[in-house]
């Protein structure tokens, strides 16, 4: 399988992990839309949310509450969002979750 997620979950690509568990990864963006943009990646590959198991995204978002909350003290945000993609929007077809401190407050374009 040609997946960057995977190959990151694999440690074959090399990235900036901020916390790991047996079923997910948390790594920064490589190409954020905002400061402290991260990622929760699961380990194994699911296309998108619609495979994925419901244990799953419950410690997704498990994950999120302790990460999150870091993300935004280190750059004093007041928000985040989290954001899952799908269909045409999902850049890269594995899933995952992005978490976006201040994203209300991005440059427009």
């Amino acid at each position: 399988m040609d997946c960057i997620f995977c190959k990151i979950a694999q440690k074959e690509i090399p990235s900036t992990i901020l916390y790991e568990d047996d079923l997910v990864m948390v790594i920064k963006d490589v190409n954020p839309v905002v400061k402290n943009h991260s990622l929760v990646i699961p380990k194994k590959h699911y296309e998108d949310y619609l495979e994925m198991d419901p244990n799953l995204a419950q410690h997704m978002i498990q994950v999120a509450q302790e990460i999150g909350p870091k993300l935004m003290q280190e750059i004093k945000a007041k928000s985040l969002t989290l954001l899952i993609n799908y269909g045409d929007d999902q850049k890269v077809k594995h899933l995952h979750l992005h978490l976006l401190p201040n994203f209300s407050k991005r440059k427009q374009s």
